[in-house]
């Protein structure tokens, strides 16, 4: 019989903490060195070009502007690291900073082991300076324990050749034109029209939202009422009649081709992804087309709960047991003013301060301007502590929904009250 995977969980954060405790000292890596400067320690996981731009170009800036204060910075492997910061956290041995998996802030902040940067000096300045959605992820309990370091979000992409085949002239702005454009491309023999990458929150909430969806009330603390409320069961009807009309990709339920062999091969008609379905094709050898000639961008089509789409990125979090939080602070408001921003979006990053993802420099990138537009009006994936429970109950419903094995409305009022005694938890 295999084993649980929640024991092999326990199994592993017991072995993680038995290691960081045996390796730690008292000598914590963000004490004063001999030149009475204050080394604070930073994990990251930034990839090999943005770690680049992190120690050649933002660590020199910020010490040579704050003198009293050397950062430390740490790459961490992503597989494993939730284990290990929780073992980090237990045996005392987490740095002062991370750039965190914006889905993990409100779960590590209900432990204890986030500090709460909301009550501190500057904090009001940092919050009006960046985009809502993102700052967002960071609440937990009506406080914020963290700053949006950098965010994404997913826009409509949509094949020329297609469009052109279905005599679709101009990309849809609305919800109704989206489905009247993917039956024209369907009856043209385009093998789908709106290409949803899955069943699942990530996949589908750009559409559940602005079909009017919710998924709970706005201080994120009831879910009943709302994820099962009419407006939400009318989105996901109209979901699930775009599956039965065969309008919607087969990636919905898993379906072949992928998204993007399907855009590349010119049989879908539209998917919604992220920048890097551009940094990734552009830069794919031996490609045949460039994607930036044979695709068009533009915002999620609007419904009647706006034009939505769903935040992704990280933020950058100061631990409860930080030696020196005042120059972890430090770092983390400079981090998140234009300068380093700008800098750091040299990578491709999308900044989180307005000002910097507004910078004429940073909106020459040529398919960045419609991802920063949207994020004026994207939105969080639930910043609950119990988020990544609620979702699979919410993904398995919707997928249920989808195969005809459940009502929209069962599927729904059964996540509505599954969610609830999760939130109670």
């Amino acid at each position: 019989m295999k084993t649980p995977f929640s024991k092999v969980l326990g199994i592993l954060s017991i072995i993680a903490l038995l290691f960081v405790s045996a390796c730690s000292s008292s000598d914590h890596s963000s004490e004063k060195s001999s030149d009475g400067k204050v080394t604070i320690e930073y994990w990251h996981t930034y990839s090999d070009q943005e770690e680049k731009v992190l120690k050649e170009k933002i660590k020199p800036m910020f010490e040579k502007e704050h003198p009293h204060i050397k950062l430390k910075l740490t790459r961490m492997p992503y597989e494993g690291l939730k284990q290990q910061v929780i073992a980090g956290v237990s045996g005392n041995a987490a740095p002062d900073l991370m750039r965190m998996d914006i889905i993990w802030v409100p779960e590590f902040a209900k432990m204890g082991a986030l500090k709460e940067v909301s009550s501190l000096d500057g904090f009001d300045n940092v919050k009006s300076s960046v985009f809502e959605g993102p700052m967002a992820t960071n609440i937990f309990d009506g406080k914020y324990y963290g700053v949006p370091v950098n965010t994404n979000t997913k826009i409509a992409i949509y094949d020329k050749k297609v469009l052109d085949k279905a005599g679709v002239t101009e990309v849809p702005k609305t919800m109704e034109e989206l489905a009247a454009a993917a039956k024209k491309a369907k009856d043209a023999g385009a093998k789908g029209g709106i290409t949803i990458g899955g069943a699942n929150a990530w996949g589908v909430l750009p559409y559940f939202w602005s079909l009017g969806g919710k998924l709970t009330n706005d201080d994120y603390t009831k879910i009943d009422g709302f994820v099962n409320s009419p407006e939400s069961v009318k989105a996901l009807e109209q979901l699930i009649q775009w599956n039965k009309d065969k309008i919607l990709s087969p990636t919905i339920l898993g379906g072949e081709p992928g998204a993007w062999d399907g855009i590349k091969k010119h049989e879908y008609m539209m998917l919604d992804d992220g920048p890097w379905f551009y940094s990734v094709l552009m830069n794919e050898e031996k490609k045949k087309e460039d994607p930036l000639e044979y695709t068009v961008r533009s915002l999620i089509p609007e419904g009647p709960g706006g034009s939505r789409s769903v935040i992704g990125g990280e933020d950058l979090v100061i631990f409860a047991n930080s030696k020196h939080p005042e120059e972890a602070w430090t770092f983390a408001q400079w981090m998140l003013t234009e300068e380093p921003q700008k800098l750091m979006s040299e990578t491709g990053l999308i900044p989180t301060n307005m000002n910097a993802a507004k910078d004429p420099e940073f909106l020459k990138v040529p398919f960045v301007k419609e991802y920063v537009d949207q994020l004026e009006t994207a939105l969080p994936r639930t910043p609950i502590p119990q988020w990544s429970e609620f979702e699979q109950v919410f993904n398995l419903n919707i997928e249920k929904a989808l195969r005809g094995k459940m009502s929209a409305k069962e599927a729904l009022d059964d996540a509505a009250k599954q969610g609830e005694a999760i939130l109670k938890k």
